[in-house]
């Protein structure tokens, strides 16, 4: 049974995000130890909140140095909502520039809309050639955000794989997921989306070598 990881550094939906893994058939853990974040099959990084909250608890555990290693190291990561934003060079929110991870370049801010947050269930238009999305690509999926990345901005070359981005739209197009090698990451929450979210969650599982 595969290994996994959701990291807890005390943001983040993490025991829905633990049950739903579990349901998916993950062998799961929850704890903020290296080690153990290091040396599982799959680290889920979680994330709600404001962009710069969630910065800081992350490196307050070094969370920031786990997630490097694993990515350099080929190690599947997997970040939701605001852990997928924090992959980002930069977050700006309320006029504070905050500096992400910098895994992606490109900076996260508010959505243009009628309505915010974006809350609620959702269509996605996957990628071409997602194994993210394999099987799921008429199902709806739950949001709820303000802020998101609007843009891509990294530029692969041959041999390295391409990306596969996933687009959504409120009030404007934004990234919904991205699969880029080990580091996947998803907008939405997988584990408050039912049936379709344990399918997509099941789908990562079976890209994590263990």
């Amino acid at each position: 049974m595969t290994s996994v990881v959701v990291f807890d550094y005390g943001t983040g939906n993490v025991h829905s995000a633990v049950k739903a893994l579990e349901l998916a058939g993950a062998e799961v853990t929850l704890t903020g130890d290296r080690r153990q974040a290091l040396e599982a099959d799959g680290l889920v990084v979680p994330g709600v909140g404001a962009f710069s909250a969630v910065m800081q608890a992350l490196k307050a555990v070094h969370g920031d140095e786990i997630i490097d290693r694993r990515i350099a190291g080929g190690r599947p990561v997997l970040g939701i909502c605001v852990g997928m934003q924090i992959m980002f060079e930069h977050g700006v929110e309320r006029g504070v520039d905050t500096e992400g991870l910098g895994e992606w370049p490109g900076t996260v801010t508010q959505l243009t809309a009628p309505v915010l947050p974006h809350m609620g269930w959702d269509t996605v238009t996957p990628g071409e050639g997602s194994t993210l999305f394999h099987g799921l690509e008429q199902e709806r999926f739950y949001f709820v955000h303000s802020y998101a990345a609007q843009e891509w901005c990294l530029d692969v070359m041959p041999p390295f794989p391409k990306p596969i981005l996933t687009w959504s739209e409120h009030g404007q197009p934004f990234l919904a997921a991205i699969e880029n090698g080990p580091l996947t990451a998803t907008q939405f929450h997988p584990e408050k989306s039912g049936e379709a979210g344990i399918r997509l969650l099941h789908n990562w599982l079976g890209t994590v070598k263990n």
